[in-house]
């Protein structure tokens, strides 16, 4: 089975971005620094505490993320949306509710021809969308 995962891109705040998800959608996470790693002996003391890669296993859903950015500089913007869509009303709007919490609201979750829609961006500048199914 093939399955595409969402992986987001953090300069210091993974570790507190990754809890943050993982206490609104639940599931398992795991992190790895960088001075936990196999490389951690050769790394700056600067560098030791950054998420060198992290997954959150929730319900079907998968988000990985680091703080490993390189020589680029971290842009927030429109590049990259996670959307969590389903039948589950009550689930998703208590994901909207909790994700929405040091956020902006940008659609709120409301009634559509297709179903229910909603947008967020939340406390880390990451954009959400969300879409309960319509029932049959």
């Amino acid at each position: 089975m093939k399955r595409l995962n969402p992986y987001l891109r953090f300069n210091g705040t993974c570790r507190q971005a990754m809890e943050f998800y993982k206490s609104c959608l639940g599931g398992n996470l795991n992190l790895m620094t960088v001075g936990d790693s196999p490389m951690g002996a050769q790394s700056p003391p600067a560098e030791k505490n950054k998420v060198m890669h992290s997954a959150l296993e929730a319900d079907g859903m998968v988000i990985m993320a680091s703080d490993m950015m390189g020589a680029e500089k971290p842009v927030t913007g429109n590049l990259i949306t996670l959307c969590i869509n389903g039948n589950d009303k009550q689930a998703i709007e208590g994901y909207f509710a909790k994700l929405s919490a040091g956020g902006q609201v940008t659609a709120p979750l409301k009634e559509e021809f297709f179903g229910s829609y909603g947008e967020l961006v939340d406390k880390f500048g990451v954009l959400w969308m969300f879409q309960i199914d319509k029932a049959s």
